[in-house]
């Protein structure tokens, strides 16, 4: 790689870290109160992380339409359609509150999920532009941009939820603010457009054909299981903490220190991958993200929400990280835009799932809140139980065909 393309890749990772961690705060702001608000409008309490469900449900469905435009128009393009849904989510959104309906409030979630879907698609933008030796360090780096999400986002909700008279309307305000201003940034990134296909041009293997290949699917299916894990528990937090005596604050606070989890490693994550490999890395995601099912397990003082949901956020940290350098480094060119939107959409299809469950568990499972945490927790088994089983039997046929 030249030295001209090493700039410009190193600068549009700068750009994309500098999106993460501006842009990215609404995520953390909106996980933090979207479950509480929920819960305050919702005529059942089973139905307190809907609004969760509906953003991820949202980032689901726009997934593929997202990889289309981006392929066909460029990243500029696709990212700021996401800014744009997360202007529209949060107007919406804050309407909702306004008026304390349940549906309007769902809706503004939706159009949050084309957001947060675009988001996803920033770690694929940093490895567009660089080179195989610095594509996992890309990737990470751009991860990390999520360390000052994990600070502003909180501080945010500390300063808007009581802005107004109607709780968390001045967070949704600011979500608004946050997606006007963060989507300049874009206007900086110099990704080439992808050439538009010949006739005779190669067009790849069919999305069938993709998913069975072996390293394809065990990549799928390892960030499908850390993103939907991370996103059971985390979304269930609020509820717990508030639900077992502790204040609002307090939770803000443990959804804080979780979100610093999630990306201080990712300063690192991309020098580990390189010396210890992708699997490796992703095993040991796994790993930690059994270890923090454990220690929820053992009670709820307000230290042991602390330490769980830090090592979720690590686990998430590594198995996310480590299945997307799998994935990006098993497909070619031309298969790039179908690859990662059939990825997103496998992924956030399961995160989907995973936001809905955990409302049903933590308020509809065992009559309070200790027994509720505990179910999300145990709900945490069967998934990893399938990811790790997907991860060992590549390793082994691998070795197998040496």
């Amino acid at each position: 790689m030249s030295d001209t393309s090493q700039t410009r890749a190193r600068r549009n990772v700068a750009i994309l870290a500098l999106a993460q961690a501006i842009l990215g705060a609404q995520m953390p702001m909106i996980f933090t109160i979207g479950g509480l608000a929920g819960q305050s409008l919702a005529p059942n309490p089973c139905f307190a992380t809907l609004p969760i469900s509906l953003i991820v449900l949202g980032s689901m469905t726009a997934a593929t339409p997202l990889s289309w435009l981006m392929q066909r128009f460029g990243r500029r393009a696709g990212f700021f359609v996401g800014t744009l849904g997360g202007a529209l989510g949060g107007a919406v959104g804050a309407y909702g509150l306004y008026t304390a309906s349940f549906a309007l409030f769902l809706a503004g979630s939706f159009l949050t999920g084309l957001y947060m879907s675009a988001q996803g698609f920033y770690r694929f933008a940093a490895a567009d532009t660089a080179d195989d030796d610095f594509r996992p360090k890309a990737i990470s780096y751009v991860m990390a941009g999520g360390l000052a999400s994990a600070i502003i986002g909180p501080q945010l909700v500390k300063a808007t939820a009581g802005a107004f008279v109607i709780p968390f309307l001045g967070t949704y305000a600011a979500v608004i603010a946050v997606n006007l201003f963060g989507s300049l940034l874009f206007l900086f990134l110099d990704i080439p457009r992808p050439p538009v296909p010949s006739h005779d041009a190669p067009r790849g293997r069919t999305r069938r054909e993709l998913l069975t290949t072996p390293r394809i699917a065990v990549a799928v299916i390892c960030a499908m299981v850390s993103y939907a894990l991370m996103n059971l528990v985390m979304t269930s937090t609020p509820l717990a903490v508030v639900g077992c005596g502790f204040a609002t604050a307090d939770a803000a606070h443990i959804v804080s220190a979780h979100v610093l989890a999630m990306y201080i490693p990712s300063f690192f994550t991309g020098h580990l991958i390189a010396r210890f490999g992708r699997e490796a890395i992703v095993a040991a995601g796994l790993v930690i993200l059994a270890l923090s099912g454990m220690v929820a397990m053992t009670g709820v003082e307000i230290e042991k929400f602390y330490i769980a949901l830090m090592l979720l956020g690590l686990g998430w940290n590594f198995g996310f990280i480590g299945a997307t350098a799998m994935l990006t480094g098993a497909h070619r060119p031309e298969e790039r835009g179908r690859v990662q939107g059939m990825n997103d959409f496998a992924v956030f299809g399961l995160v989907g799932l995973a936001s809905l469950a955990s409302g049903g568990l933590m308020n509809c499972i065992g009559g309070d809140a200790v027994a509720g945490w505990k179910a999300v927790n145990l709900a945490m088994i069967p998934m990893l139980a399938l990811a790790g089983s997907a991860l060992i039997w590549l390793v082994l046929s691998r070795r197998r065909t040496v």
